[in-house]
């Protein structure tokens, strides 16, 4: 009987006398839990943020030493770098950059990159610009026809068309010159420009363009005062895209470029300058050469790098 009565009372003391105090002993029990799995959110997203920093550590390392050990090796003496290729420069030799600008040509071979850059990157943004605004923003027959035969033409290796462009370029005269090289850069880029211009012109508000057509702007002026500027950041980075990629261009080059040695590019440059630095021994001038190369990427994407990204984001939201 004392048991129970024990039983009884426990019972009675557990249980709540109002129905407030039922709602507020729910709650409590419903923070806690709440709290725990708080907790347990924290501990896994910790855990999550330590993996993806620790993988963000191992990429910018894969990224950035190579681009590091080249520029440490370009301002160390050859016999050093033969000695111990990975190692620290004991004095700074820049003679390495004057050897590799003046004797191996590449300020030569650089001037030449950047004269056929100032004709075929400007003529692949225009060009792709004009066209992916047509495709995105007026309906014809053949609109749908004509934006995946650019979107094809990403998918057609270079190196297929290579001897028709041979072919091509001879019958026109404009073989081993610079206008030929200029127009295959163009052809070269212009559907991944397109591609990419479609997309970002189809986000940009189309009120804006009926109004300038309701005040009497021609196409052209509504597409060089209005939509062109409005596409500001989507065409700061494709132009990085086009800068890089034509940048580094050697195999178009060493097929339609190659008679002539004084109008070779930068990279057939870098190519002798590896075979001849090879046997010579200078591993300094080459070294150097490499960063002379790498100096106006870092610099244009250094100068860009916010308008890069706004572009790329700007076209995924509306």
């Amino acid at each position: 009987m004392s048991g129970e009565k024990h039983t009884m009372a426990a019972t009675e003391t557990t249980e709540p006398d109002t129905p407030e105090q039922a709602d507020a002993e729910g709650a409590q029990a419903e923070a806690k839990g709440s709290g725990r799995e708080q907790r347990g959110q924290e501990r896994e997203g910790g855990v999550l943020n330590v993996f993806s920093g620790g993988i963000l550590v191992v990429w910018a390392i894969m990224a950035a030493g190579p681009l590091i050990w080249v520029m440490v090796n370009s301002l160390r003496d050859s016999g050093d770098i033969q000695g111990n290729p990975f190692g620290w420069p004991t004095s700074l030799s820049f003679e390495n950059f004057a050897n590799a600008w003046s004797e191996a040509n590449i300020g030569q071979y650089t001037l030449n990159s950047v004269l056929i850059l100032a004709g075929s990157l400007p003529g692949t943004m225009l060009l792709g610009s004009m066209a992916a605004y047509v495709i995105a923003r007026y309906t014809f027959p053949g609109n749908r026809f004509v934006y995946l035969l650019f979107a094809g033409g990403m998918m057609f290796p270079i190196i297929l068309a290579v001897v028709p462009l041979f072919f091509v370029l001879d019958n026109l005269a404009l073989l081993d010159t610079r206008p030929g090289l200029i127009l295959v850069y163009i052809a070269y880029s212009l559907p991944f420009t397109t591609f990419f211009m479609t997309s970002f012109f189809r986000t940009l508000p189309s009120g804006v363009a009926e109004a300038a057509t309701i005040d009497g702007a021609s196409h052209t002026r509504t597409f060089f005062q209005i939509m062109l500027p409005m596409a500001k950041p989507g065409l700061i980075s494709i132009g990085i895209f086009n800068f890089l990629g034509q940048w580094n261009q050697y195999f178009l080059p060493l097929a339609l470029n190659a008679e002539d040695p004084d109008r070779a590019v930068l990279t057939q440059g870098l190519a002798e300058l590896s075979v001849a630095q090879g046997y010579e021994g200078d591993w300094g001038a080459l070294f150097a050469g490499l960063s002379i190369a790498m100096v106006p990427i870092l610099v244009v994407y250094m100068i860009f790098q916010r308008q890069v990204q706004q572009g790329l984001t700007a076209g995924a939201v509306k």
